[in-house]
């Protein structure tokens, strides 16, 4: 006999291979289902972790690294201290600072919808006066309608942020758009787009200063004048290379005389710090996907045993007609990783079906990992042989005369 004799062509042996799953097509996808699960799962994950990660460093790329916060902290009396209204000017002052702006909360002023709802359901929203470029420091615009001139800041105008013209109702502006702000009336001239870099003036209607002071009653005593102010919150920009310089001169330089009174941080590392809280449940899903994996590679082993428990008669007919130990075994094996590639492969697809839909409709670039995709389909592989190994020996050993008299 010669030594090709016990060797089938590669056409011959996926054709035998893949005998069973054709004879049988319905458990066949409801066996590789759980393959499938697993590998859409392990592939969607990484797909939309590292979109997510993507389109997160585009996101601090437009809105940069380079502005820094400064906010009120608390006093060594445990109270809320406050920032000199003379910080701002101060820090305008220091080396490769670029921009400053500022805005002020003001307490106790609610914003409504009408003047009827009562002043408890203030729905979290703050009124904040502000420095006129905010937009610019903040790297954010207007969505719809017009920010604040130095006409509209004497008066009483206010700006949405994104949420609280969510919260208010407000999708749209148009003259004599009103809100009831401090107990009285206030003009509506725009709606902000989202800050990211700060989210309290998602929340805020903002104001003038001068607004504020006319209208509100917030000011302070400088020399003996009254002036609208202070702060609460400074926003400034610096340059991009000497950002811990700045960073590490700020709350000296805006209360000299306070300094651990002042609360400085970089909002782009919240950003990041978010991102990576997000990314501990990517852990969690691989987990599921690895379980969804094992339950499929389970079910594979199940049906495979079933398979040849059904086919004897097929197998000890082959023997008799001189197909070896080998041949069996490479065929119920190789029938086995057919059916878990075959689960792998659409779950492949599915996955990044999943990444490109839901990446997308969060404008997000879209990237699959070359190691999601192969490892998936490795995976899905070398689970199939795992799992069809023991019914493909147990096939092979099977002696013709005893599978052909239970047959």
């Amino acid at each position: 006999m010669s030594a090709d004799a016990g060797r089938l062509r590669l056409n011959d042996a996926l054709r035998v291979t893949s005998v069973g799953l054709r004879a049988r097509p319905l458990r066949a996808a409801l066996s590789a289902l759980g393959i499938a699960i697993g590998t859409a799962a392990i592939v969607a994950v990484l797909g939309l972790s590292s979109s997510s990660q993507a389109g997160l460093l585009v996101e601090i790329d437009r809105l940069g690294t380079n502005m820094l916060t400064l906010e009120a902290g608390q006093s060594i009396t445990g109270q809320q201290a406050q920032l000199p209204r003379e910080a701002p000017g101060r820090i305008t002052l220091l080396d490769n600072v670029e921009q400053v702006a500022h805005t002020a909360l003001i307490k106790d002023k609610g914003v409504y919808r009408s003047r009827l709802i009562p002043a408890t359901d203030t729905g979290g929203l703050q009124v904040r006066a502000t420095s006129l470029n905010l937009l610019s420091v903040l790297n954010t615009g207007v969505a719809r309608g017009a920010w604040l001139n130095p006409g509209t800041a004497r008066e009483p105008v206010a700006v949405l942020g994104r949420v609280a013209a969510q919260r208010l109702g407000i999708d749209r502006t148009f003259p004599d758009q009103r809100i009831w702000l401090g107990g009285q009336w206030f003009n509506v001239a725009g709606v902000l787009q989202s800050s990211p870099l700060e989210s309290d003036i998602d929340n805020s209607a903002l104001i003038g200063y001068p607004a504020a002071q006319r209208y509100l009653g917030y000011l302070s005593l400088v020399q003996g004048e009254r002036k609208a102010g202070p702060p609460s919150s400074i926003y400034v920009r610096s340059d991009t290379d000497h950002v811990a310089e700045v960073q590490a001169l700020l709350a000296p330089t805006a209360n000299p005389q306070a300094a651990d009174e002042v609360n400085v941080s970089q909002p782009s590392d919240a950003l990041t710090a978010r991102a990576a809280a997000a990314g501990a449940f990517d852990s969690l899903f691989l987990g599921l996907g690895i379980v969804a994996l094992i339950v499929g590679a389970v079910g594979v082993a199940n049906i495979m045993i079933i398979s040849v428990l059904e086919r004897r008669s097929e197998i000890g007919l082959r023997r008799a007609l001189g197909a070896t130990k080998n041949q069996i075994r490479t065929q119920f094996l190789g029938e086995s990783i057919l059916l878990a590639a075959v689960g792998g492969i659409v779950g492949v697809l599915a996955g990044v079906t999943a990444t490109v839909i839901y990446a997308g409709s969060k404008n997000w670039a879209i990237v699959i990992p070359v190691e999601a995709w192969t490892g998936g389909i490795a995976s899905a592989i070398l689970i199939g042989a795992v799992a069809g190994l023991t019914p493909a020996i147990r096939a092979s050993r099977l002696p013709p005369t005893v599978a052909l008299r239970t047959a």
